[in-house]
């Protein structure tokens, strides 16, 4: 039996990998285990979802299980995932569950817990809520020792409020820097349909908006983070300075400059991080990326006396990093960009604020500041339908990969890992040029897919 909690939280298809049962269980074991962990009498919780259908029946079901075991719940609605992290940790609130599968398709859905603070969970109380879900351990308070529940549409927009003036100041250049400035947003149908575009006008940007009507069913449906084409498309059409697109829940953010080019997490981490140390405010001259973030970062960042620290694949790793060192900035080229002095976990919003705010302060061009990082060519080959948990361990596999090094050489690497939130290895290669890049990521995709045949 597989570990139940992936990289971030525990997520598949809803309905039938995250039941509204799954998802009551794991709220269960989430109150006996963080409530023996705060030993408060009277523990509060905060829940909340992006706009996806299945989020309707799943929060219901999570706050359910969490009144049933004595925890007041206070019930925000549809917010992004940030917005939930950043409010457990303001309000005092013992722990957070947000639902959402954050760029994955409409079908799918995930439950995500904060601890106080808003912090990710570590592995180790993962493990407990987990032992805690299969053994149905469960703590079953009655009469007034019951939970009481709070929601509706003033609770709601109470929270995108107080998020929204979070925000706006955190901005360096005050109210109002952004003004001049013409962005595109592309909300992907998804939590930030409403704040990403409200704040940024409220911070002075002319604001063009797509992909802003959640129906529940829409959500990354061919816009925001994943696919940029629309984003792009816009940017040239309106003449506007730049794009910013998120994922569903928000907490990623990827840009595309003036001209349509994209603009990966990488530079945004590249950019943020000299804006940072211009100001006197990057601690150790350090950033902190994964294993994914392409070679040509960390190239950058040396020519610039930045330190790079790498981390796996995930932003809960990143984040632990962050709090270890201390440190100022860290991300993924996906997009998950966290700013420990604003947020608690990556935030898409808060991102795109400061990429333009830099923008603003220096008067240029978003191709001109992310030219600071020269990409190599990267190509990553997602292979389904194999045993991602042989990735590791196939020594035929692994004398593949070993091979494909040498044949790279300093010129370049290969990252071969199991995906921690789908059913896939990712195969990815970095080379001096794009053509060997492709070739050598095509031929160890094959190694996989026979390698690792279900």
């Amino acid at each position: 039996m597989g570990r139940l909690f992936g990289t971030d939280g525990v997520r598949g298809l809803a309905n039938v990998d995250l039941t509204a049962e799954t998802a009551m269980g794991l709220a269960v074991a989430a109150a006996t285990v963080l409530v023996d962990d705060t030993g408060q009498a009277r523990p509060r919780a905060m829940v909340a979802r992006d706009p996806r259908a299945s989020g309707e029946f799943l929060s219901a079901a999570v706050v359910a299980g969490l009144a049933a075991s004595g925890v007041d719940v206070l019930d925000v609605g549809v917010v992004p995932t940030p917005a939930l992290a950043h409010l457990v940790d303001t309000s005092g609130a013992d722990f957070g569950v947000m639902l959402s599968a954050s760029h994955n398709a409409m079908p799918d859905n995930g439950l995500k817990i904060f601890a106080r603070g808003g912090t990710k969970l570590p592995d180790d109380v993962e493990d407990r809520i987990e032992a805690a879900y299969r053994s149905g351990t469960a703590r079953r308070p009655t009469g007034a020792g019951v939970g009481r529940v709070h929601a509706g549409p003033d609770v709601e927009q109470d929270a995108q409020d107080a998020y929204a003036d979070h925000l706006l100041s955190t901005l360096p250049g005050g109210p109002s820097s952004l003004a001049g400035l013409h962005v595109v947003v592309d909300c992907a149908h998804g939590a930030a349909s409403a704040l990403s575009p409200r704040v940024l006008r409220e911070a002075g940007a002319r604001v063009t908006v797509l992909a802003a009507a959640p129906d529940g069913l829409n959500i990354n449906d061919g816009v925001g983070s994943t696919h940029l084409g629309p984003v792009r498309a816009a940017v040239v059409a309106h003449g506007a300075d730049l794009g910013l697109a998120h994922d569903g829940d928000a907490d990623r953010c990827l840009a595309v400059d003036a001209a349509g080019n994209d603009v990966d997490g990488d530079q945004i981490m590249a950019v943020l991080a000299l804006a940072l140390r211009d100001r006197g405010q990057l601690v150790e001259d350090t950033l902190v990326a994964t294993v994914m973030s392409n070679l040509g970062l960390k190239l950058a960042m040396q020519r610039e006396g930045v330190t790079v620290v790498e981390t796996a694949v995930g932003d809960r790793y990143v984040l632990e990093a962050l709090n270890a060192g201390r440190w100022s900035i860290g991300g993924e080229q996906s997009g998950h960009v966290v700013l420990p002095a604003h947020a608690r976990t990556g935030d898409g919003v808060l991102t795109g604020l400061h990429l333009m705010a830099r923008m603003a302060e220096t008067g240029r061009s978003l191709a001109d500041l992310a030219g600071v990082v020269q990409r190599l060519p990267q190509v990553l080959v997602n292979v389904r339908g194999v045993d991602k948990s042989r990735a590791g361990c196939d020594d035929d596999l692994l004398a593949a990969v070993a091979g494909a090094e040498a044949e790279l050489g300093a010129t370049g690497r290969v990252l071969l890992r199991p995906s921690g939130t789908e059913p896939l290895v990712r195969v990815m290669v970095e080379a001096a040029h794009q053509e060997q890049a492709q070739a050598v990521a095509d031929r160890l995709a094959d190694v996989v897919r026979v390698r690792l045949a279900l």
